[in-house]
């Protein structure tokens, strides 16, 4: 069983920074991992995807602001840059043990079956 566990959230004014931490129960390197958000009233979306060798994936919405990575261990990042009102939600680290890791695009969620209670994130104008 993968335990996942995500800090760093928080409330944050526009333009601001986090950086979320995700730690895994397992060796992550041998899982893809993803980031994902869900805002009140809407579907949980993929924000950023990194497979076993580092290949990354990013949403239109956070490309160039957002910035996923991992230790050499058990822990996923999510840097976050010019944030926006927008990006408030509940932010979720996911892994999935699949053989091949797709990062020609955004992550989805029916391909991840490890998940994390959740970190909020708050963003205010």
């Amino acid at each position: 069983q993968v335990q996942l566990v995500e800090s760093g959230g928080g409330s944050v004014q526009a333009g601001g920074s986090l950086r979320l931490s995700c730690v895994a129960s397992v060796y992550i390197g041998d899982y893809c991992m993803a980031w994902f958000r869900q805002a009140p009233g809407k579907e949980r979306e993929g924000v950023a995807g990194i497979g076993r060798h580092g290949s990354q994936t990013y949403a239109d919405s956070v490309r160039g602001r957002f910035a996923i990575s991992k230790d050499s261990a058990k822990t996923l990042y999510l840097r976050m840059n010019s944030l926006k009102p927008d990006d408030t939600a509940m932010y979720y680290c996911a892994a999935d043990a699949r053989p091949a890791c797709r990062t020609s695009v955004a992550p989805r969620p029916d391909e991840y079956a490890y998940w994390g209670q959740g970190t909020q994130v708050t963003v205010s104008s």
